[in-house]
């Protein structure tokens, strides 16, 4: 898998639609930080159809929402398949790993305590 990072310009004080502001690339997994403060983050990720991130874990609970497209998330050995619209959780350092069915993006919203 390789991981691209887009650009970061101001978004401030502008109607956005999430999905636009973030381009597949085959073969890749792509992410936007929206967002990037002590207290949280917004990352958009595009993940190209096959693409993944490994089982890791995180110190934090995160959201995730996609936006577009088909994805299986793994949450401590327990699949779980969301389409557009659907929205998981992710319990802070219980293993998780993504992988997109189809093409999709995705919002990570992070709250670190």
């Amino acid at each position: 898998m390789k991981e691209k990072t887009q650009g970061t310009a101001s978004l401030s004080g502008r109607v956005l639609k999430l999905a636009d502001l973030i381009d597949y690339q085959e073969g890749s997994v792509v992410s936007r930080t929206v967002i990037d403060r002590k207290t949280g983050t917004l990352t958009l990720f595009a993940f190209a159809q096959g693409q993944g991130l490994s089982e890791h874990t995180a110190p934090f609970d995160a959201m995730v929402q996609l936006l577009n497209g088909e994805a299986e998330i793994t949450i401590s050995g327990q699949s779980h398949y969301l389409k557009a619209g659907e929205t998981i959780i992710m319990p802070a350092n219980k293993p998780h790993a993504l992988k997109a069915i189809r093409n999709f993006k995705m919002l990570l919203v992070m709250i670190k305590s």
